[in-house]
């Protein structure tokens, strides 16, 4: 497996593996499909301030991707993060070398610190933003999904 920048020819498959996790449902506050140009879109907001990770197999199929982002509703000092693994494929060191990718990026880009907002039922993401580090900061509940579905969201904090 090798960790790169994403490219825009990364998009495609991008989308295809946040729609199969978003079709599993359980994981993501995503609830909608995606498509390659919404994934395009994403990378191209704030570009200047954001990094985007792939982790590719020996195939060149991407197995996971994450990015660094600001976000509106956080300070200026602060980025948010979001990463995700394709099904199947957790626990074999992927995220963790994406997240190794994306805090360099984050230092590079100036920030302070990372947040990840995670579902409270995501079991596994918490895990795996805990075992990075990251530690609880905010706690939003009942939240309303575009799928109407409420949930409560844990905010973690990983200073850089």
């Amino acid at each position: 497996m090798m960790v790169r920048p994403a490219l825009l020819i990364d998009t495609r498959d991008i989308a295809r593996l946040l729609n199969d996790i978003i079709e599993r449902g359980g994981t993501t506050a995503l609830t909608r499909p995606v498509t390659g140009q919404d994934i395009t879109e994403w990378m191209a907001e704030d570009a200047d301030r954001s990094a985007w990770h792939v982790a590719v197999d020996d195939q060149g199929k991407v197995v996971g991707f994450q990015w660094i982002a600001p976000h509106p509703q956080l300070p200026p000092e602060a980025c948010d993060i979001a990463s995700y693994v394709q099904i199947g494929q957790a626990g074999l060191g992927i995220g963790s070398a994406l997240f190794d990718a994306n805090a360099k990026a984050a230092k590079r880009l100036g920030y302070a610190w990372i947040n990840a907002t995670i579902r409270a039922d995501n079991h596994g993401g918490l895990t795996y933003y805990q075992s990075r580090g990251f530690r609880d900061w905010a706690l939003d509940e009942a939240v309303r999904l575009d799928s109407g579905q409420i949930v409560d969201k844990i905010s973690k904090r990983y200073d850089i």
